[in-house]
């Protein structure tokens, strides 16, 4: 966790769970559990990724992780829309 800062996440919050400690505030660890349990059963279909194409796959299960709730169909013809190829 010490790198982030190295790719501009300057306020980057620990909690310690050698301390029993799994929340503070706000701040859990839930949600990037949520994300990876999520990443691992979508990307696992694949079988293998191909090292250069893996950041554009995980990029793919994070647009599809924060929208899984929405029509992604819908939102995608919208983004298009906004920002035609």
């Amino acid at each position: 966790y010490d790198g982030l800062v190295d790719f501009g996440f300057e306020k980057h919050f620990r909690v310690h769970h050698g301390k029993n400690e799994f929340a503070r505030g706000k701040k859990h660890i839930n949600g990037i559990e949520s994300f990876w349990s999520y990443a691992k059963r979508r990307l696992r279909k694949f079988n293998g990724i191909r090292k250069d194409k893996f950041i554009f796959h995980l990029k793919e299960t994070e647009f599809r992780f924060n929208f899984r709730n929405q029509n992604l169909y819908g939102r995608i013809l919208k983004i298009l829309r906004k920002n035609p190829l």
